[in-house]
């Protein structure tokens, strides 16, 4: 693999143990991982391949962690625009009904491309019906040739209406057939190394889609291959009153009865939490992808981030399915959690003078969550962070642009506090996946034609 020299950096922000911010300085780049940071005098080697990075700032590459590739194809559906999360489901089913694998291509190919324009080099997606012959297979296929890491989860649902559960039973599969194919995957494509461009995640749908034995056979299969869990939970007032109603316990609970808890389990969405269930996600590793965009999007409600950070729990950014956010706009989702962690402390008081008052978010600790915290939820190492040894995940936005224009002052809470932008450069293991705010991996204007042809062919039958 070509070496690659990045020079002349503006602003360096490493997120790195000791938080540094480095002006003017250079990064060094061999067989996909940093080698050295500093002074040109202290670049190891001359480099086949040189990039000027003069007047942009440098972050390490987002992390996403709870996204639905396929639903950029359902975005902003008439009938879907006004419902809360079980009625959205229950119109927007019908509709994924008529999958094909060309669709899963195609949809994860234009979800991706979003996230790698807005700062993305590492995205979970949680694909969990297979309609007419479609595999996870189609999506990790389809991923190798945009460039992003993935982590690709084998979702399913097995409850369907006529047993209880609120998909039709056109969607949901046998839980042998589940349970067989997800073995099949790991034993595929699961790469637990450093540098990983693949890894499989086992990841049954939620509470209301699945039995409590595929909860528990899933999570088995998951530790005896050593790969992580992962479903939607607390997600809504509904899923609650399911919950209680079906199995007697709430969502949390109903997790330690089926063996979800664990340093190998991260949950999306947990909004319905309590104080008790926070201190044990944060005793027992369980970690959590904020959907700020989607939360509101389906009027979910105000997740306890702040809580739950200063308990110590695993805090990652996610964007969750693109028809319930519409976007696949990382950026644009780190700056979302920032001013709904500051709207849920207002409604707590903050507006009050008084050291009372609760904290607001700051701009760098939601840029922390999207990239250290979305790598300590997908259990990473070497991800997260800008630092000699970590792999070569990066962007870089130009600050000599009109969106930050009276802002260089502090150019690293410009990129939360400004209108989120399209990235300059984005770089996935020393690849350069964007060059100069455009795709350098895919054809963006023919994605977009197949992409809208597909959508309009689902919408209408």
């Amino acid at each position: 693999m070509p070496t690659l020299l990045i020079k002349n950096i503006e602003m360096l922000v490493t997120m790195d143990d000791q938080r540094r911010e480095l002006p003017h300085t250079n990064l060094f780049i061999k067989d996909g991982f940093i080698h050295a940071i500093g002074p040109l005098t202290d670049m190891p080697e001359k480099a086949d391949q040189e990039l000027d990075l003069s007047g942009h700032i440098v972050f390490p590459g987002f992390v996403n962690t709870h996204h639905h590739f396929y639903q950029t194809l359902t975005r902003a559906v008439p009938k879907a625009q006004n419902a809360n999360l079980f009625n959205w489901l229950v119109t927007l089913y019908p509709i994924w009904a008529r999958l094909t694998p060309e669709d899963i291509r195609i949809s994860t190919q234009t979800a991706l491309a979003e996230l790698a324009l807005s700062g993305c080099t590492t995205a979970s997606d949680h694909l969990y019906l297979f309609p007419n012959g479609s595999k996870l297979d189609d999506e990790i296929l389809a991923a190798r040739e945009v460039g992003l890491r993935l982590h690709a989860s084998r979702g399913s649902m097995s409850l369907g209406q006529s047993a209880g559960g609120l998909p039709p039973d056109s969607v949901v599969d046998s839980e042998a057939d589940i349970l067989k194919d997800s073995q099949r995957l790991i034993e595929t494509y699961h790469d637990p190394n450093p540098g990983s461009m693949v890894q499989i995640v086992l990841a049954p749908c939620s509470p209301f889609s699945v039995t409590g034995e595929l909860m528990r056979q899933s999570a088995a299969l998951a530790r005896e291959y050593g790969v992580h869990l992962h479903t939607h939970l607390a997600e809504t007032k509904d899923e609650e009153d399911f919950c209680i109603e079906k199995f007697g316990h709430r969502p949390v609970a109903y997790m330690q009865e089926v063996d979800w808890i664990g340093n190998d389990v991260w949950f999306a969405h947990s909004v319905h939490v309590n104080d008790a269930e926070i201190r044990l996600y944060a005793e027992t590793g369980c970690g959590v992808a904020h959907c700020p965009g989607s939360n509101m999007r389906l009027a979910s409600g105000i997740a306890p981030i702040v809580k739950m950070l200063t308990q110590g729990v695993k805090v990652g950014l996610g964007v969750d399915g693109s028809a319930s956010n519409d976007a696949s706009h990382l950026l644009g989702e780190a700056r979302l959690a920032m001013l709904l962690a500051r709207l849920d402390a207002g409604l707590a008081g903050a507006s009050r003078s008084g050291e009372d008052a609760p904290p607001l978010m700051t701009a760098r600790q939601a840029l922390e969550i999207a990239t250290r915290g979305g790598a300590a939820v997908l259990g990473r190492e070497d991800i997260g962070s800008l630092a000699v040894g970590k792999c070569a995940d990066l962007f870089a936005i130009n600050l000599n642009r009109l969106d930050y224009a009276g802002a260089l002052h502090d150019p690293v809470a410009a990129a939360l506090f400004c209108a989120p932008q399209t990235v300059d450069f984005n770089i996935v293991g020393g690849k350069i996946i964007v060059n100069q705010g455009q795709m350098a991996t895919l054809d963006i204007p023919n994605l977009v034609n197949q992409h809208n042809q597909a959508a309009e062919r689902l919408l209408n039958g």
